[in-house]
């Protein structure tokens, strides 16, 4: 089976494309590395089944194989890229998106879409069931990734619909593990590094809403489990942990688990945060037989591992890093 990755050379792209050459696929993945890392895929790049090319995903791809499966990972997720980045995330989910439906329709391959909690929004329900239509405003900040998740949602099933087309659809919730960026705004980075570096932890708010943090070897099983199940499971499904923390307490046990003494910095909350963000997971659970297995703690620990190791290498300049909020 040859299956192409988009977004490849990102945290869950890399992480995916590893499993899919160990389970022994050939695999295609594109980036055109905005946000991921060549050296993410560094490991998959001495596998012969393995092929990178350079590209984005807004234009067109012809691939060098006829792929059986596609999955569809390509966009910058973070919320800073929100305001750098706002034209690129757009035209990725939305644009990107048809071309790879295209492509799929073209080879008759089964398409995933790496959807998100953010087509949810600030929830007035909690947790979030896949039938809650979301509270989202087109026309915020952060609306660019909410509404371009959302067009792409309804490309894939408009595909389904229309041609036929084999699609599923995954709303991934709060992913964190190496081989993660410690620059691009994410809470689990940014208080790992800061409480390595012994830097103020920033914690936007009071630090009482919360968020379900699912490892990314749980995520990556969660997505292909959803990708090679029966023909009638669609989806949207939500992927991710139920097990929900408030930032404070995220806070306090990096801290505990990184013996750091950093102190916590309080700033005012962006505008468009979610107070609440964990995800009601039945429909993954009773279809999929899936649930997170690695336990915060443990996940926390590898991942403080990684930033640690980047850190004695020198490759996390610390001038640069006193400035991560």
């Amino acid at each position: 089976m040859h299956i192409l990755v988009t977004g490849g050379a990102g945290v869950i792209g890399s992480n995916l494309c590893e499993k899919l050459l160990s389970l022994g696929y050939s695999v295609e993945c594109i980036d055109n590395l905005h946000t991921g890392r060549l050296g993410n895929i560094a490991k998959c790049q001495e596998n012969e089944n393995f092929t990178f090319f350079e590209h984005d995903v807004i234009e067109r791809y012809e691939p060098k194989r006829k792929p059986d499966q596609i999955y569809n990972l390509a966009s910058p997720a973070s919320v800073p890229y929100c305001t750098t980045s706002p034209v690129q995330i757009t035209l990725t989910n939305v644009v990107g998106s048809y071309n790879m439906l295209e492509l799929a329709k073209a080879c008759d391959a089964t398409i995933l879409e790496a959807s998100t909690s953010e087509v949810y929004g600030n929830p007035e329900i909690h947790p979030q069931p896949e039938s809650y239509n979301g509270n989202v405003t087109p026309i915020g900040v952060r609306s660019c990734y909410d509404e371009s998740k959302r067009t792409a949602e309804s490309l894939f099933f408009t595909y389904w619909r229309t041609y036929g087309t084999k699609i599923k659809v995954a709303r991934i919730f709060n992913t964190y593990g190496p081989p993660s960026r410690h620059d691009d705004g994410r809470i689990v980075p940014n208080f790992i590094v800061q409480a390595l570096l012994g830097k103020p932890l920033t914690i936007y708010g009071d630090g009482s809403q919360t968020r379900s943090l699912c490892y990314v070897d749980d995520m990556v099983d969660g997505l292909i489990l959803l990708m090679n199940s029966d023909s009638d499971v669609t989806g949207p499904m939500n992927i991710g942990s139920q097990r929900e923390h408030t930032i404070l307490e995220l806070a306090q046990l990096i801290l505990d688990l990184t013996g750091s003494s950093s102190e916590l910095v309080f700033l005012d909350l962006p505008s468009d945060d979610p107070l609440v963000r964990n995800p009601d997971t039945t429909y993954a659970k009773n279809t999929l037989d899936w649930s997170p297995s690695v336990s915060l703690e443990d996940g926390l620990t590898k991942t403080i591992a990684f930033f640690q190791e980047l850190i004695d290498g020198g490759l996390i300049d610390v001038s640069e890093a006193a400035s991560i909020s």
